[in-house]
């Protein structure tokens, strides 16, 4: 099969190029971007497609980087493309980002190229990774420890937005394609002598400080030493490796939907016990998608990371954490785990939570709590025999009756203070810690601080941790005259 024919089966496998739009290719000046493109004029009439060269400079390796641009740029006037030719302080960005400079060249790359799809109008940008690349990338994975996902090496067909581009850009809606990536290094070199294409030659290639240099001229042709086709047992590899992910990835989801509470942009709710429920791959695989989904451009979820945080939530009781990428923290708590940014507090929108530090209650009538929820506290004054039958038992945790005569002047909701106590009914008037008590009841460690509590304004003595219990002082006897009935709800139509 000629490489032409080879690559035109790539692409309708993996339908990578949409007919009759815009493509960009990225076009460095070396020989896997001038096949690339090569073959793309030959297909182009094939697939009505319109196609846009891009180069960036990465102002790495001087007069040489200057040619390579220049290259390029007379190549697209020869070749009648339209060109977009710019450049880039790569080591400045990756000295100022802390980046290394392959990450910080990778980023400034395919930030650019998604700069031009915009301003050309195109989905599509096409990237010259060939088959020998896709084997270095595998390898590189394996090396660093990698799953499934990172096995599979890269796809013909990528999201951009998936990989971590810079500010101001974010690949929203464009196709990152492959379409040499099953053709094999030492085709594409034959290609380009037989259509005396004359490709550029980077130095830095050489290189062998960076990583992968380091693999593609001395680890792989030791491997060869072992087995000559290593290159295709690896790219064999990654392509079982695909297929298993995607069986996986159908298992996650519905894994996903079991266990998952709540998910947005912010944290990721699981329940507990049905997490733990999970086998062990899918409770791997569940924490690592959440990561993703928090940090979408995140490329690579470091194994230990994930592996740490699962024996945690495994394992450990109420309270401990994990760390995890980018600033994000797994919380194990009485009834979930909690996949979030450290330091994010949620609130809980079904239950009522002071969020100011004090705010007085309107005797009798409705106050509003300020904050997400829309809840409201209501108060009125009755006496002792117009009490509804089942007071006592009070089905409604959000509701307490009390005796008029705790308070002397006003009531407050106010939040917790340091060296709260109160005398928890039926503790037969036994002090106890505020602190000591949110815990015993199992009040999240995020939500305690916004517990309501009632309080007397002569005094500021707690009269009714709002949920869970009176004060002792507080509660209607026999020989209670006035009852003050308060009573939390939502608003009509607030969730």
């Amino acid at each position: 099969m000629s490489l032409v024919e080879l690559v035109r089966q790539t692409i309708e496998r993996y339908g990578l190029l949409p007919r009759g739009e815009p493509v960009v290719v990225g076009v460095s000046g070396g020989p896997d971007s001038l096949c690339l493109l090569h073959v793309l004029r030959r297909l182009a009439a094939d697939y009505d497609l319109t196609l846009h060269v891009a180069h960036l400079n990465h102002q790495i390796r001087g007069a040489e980087a200057d040619a390579d641009a220049a290259c390029v740029a007379t190549l697209a006037v020869e070749w009648d493309l339209p060109c977009t030719v710019a450049a880039r302080d790569v080591p400045d960005l990756a000295r100022r980002h802390k980046l290394a400079m392959e990450e910080a060249a990778r980023q400034a790359r395919y930030t650019f190229l998604a700069d031009v799809a915009g301003q050309v109008g195109s989905h599509t940008v096409a990237v010259g990774h060939n088959a020998d690349d896709q084997a270095e990338t595998v390898l590189m994975h394996f090396l660093r420890g990698a799953g499934l996902a990172g096995l599979r090496g890269m796809l013909p067909r990528t999201p951009l937005m998936s990989y971590r581009l810079l500010e101001g850009q974010t690949g929203a809606g464009l196709s990152l394609v492959r379409p040499l990536l099953e053709t094999p290094r030492v085709e594409i070199e034959a290609y380009c002598t037989e259509h005396e294409l004359r490709p550029r030659f980077d130095r830095s290639n050489l290189d062998t400080t960076y990583f992968r240099n380091r693999l593609r001229h001395e680890l792989i042709p030791y491997l060869e030493t072992y087995r000559s086709n290593v290159r295709e047992v690896i790219r064999r590899t990654a392509l079982v490796a695909s297929e298993d992910y995607a069986l996986l990835r159908e298992v996650l989801e519905g894994a996903w939907a079991k266990v998952t509470r709540s998910a947005d942009a912010e944290v990721i709710v699981f329940d507990l016990a049905d997490w733990r429920a999970l086998p062990l791959s899918l409770q791997r695989a569940t924490l690592r998608e959440a990561v993703h989904r928090l940090r979408r451009n995140l490329r690579n979820i470091n194994f230990c990371h994930i592996d740490d945080a699962v024996t945690v939530a495994r394992e450990k009781g109420t309270g401990a954490v994990a760390s995890l990428p980018r600033g994000l923290r797994l919380t194990v708590g009485y009834e979930v785990l909690t996949v979030a940014s450290e330091g994010y507090r949620p609130v809980p929108l079904d239950w009522p939570v002071l969020l100011a530090d004090r705010l007085s209650i309107v005797l009798p009538g409705r106050t509003s709590l300020p904050g997400p929820g829309g809840w409201w506290v209501e108060a009125q004054w009755l006496s002792a025999d117009a009490l509804p039958p089942d007071w006592a038992s009070n089905p409604d945790p959000w509701q307490a009756f009390l005796d008029a005569g705790a308070i002397a002047a006003g009531l407050a909701l106010r939040r917790r203070q340091s060296g709260d106590r109160f005398q928890p009914q039926g503790m037969d008037g036994r002090s106890k810690s505020l602190s000591d008590f949110l815990i015993n009841i199992k009040v999240p460690a995020t939500w305690r601080d916004w517990v309501p509590l009632a309080v007397s304004d002569d005094d500021d003595r707690i009269l009714w941790v709002a949920g869970w219990r009176l004060d002792e002082r507080a509660r209607v006897t026999a020989e209670t005259k006035r009852v003050l009935w308060l009573r939390f709800a939502k608003r009509s139509g607030q969730t």
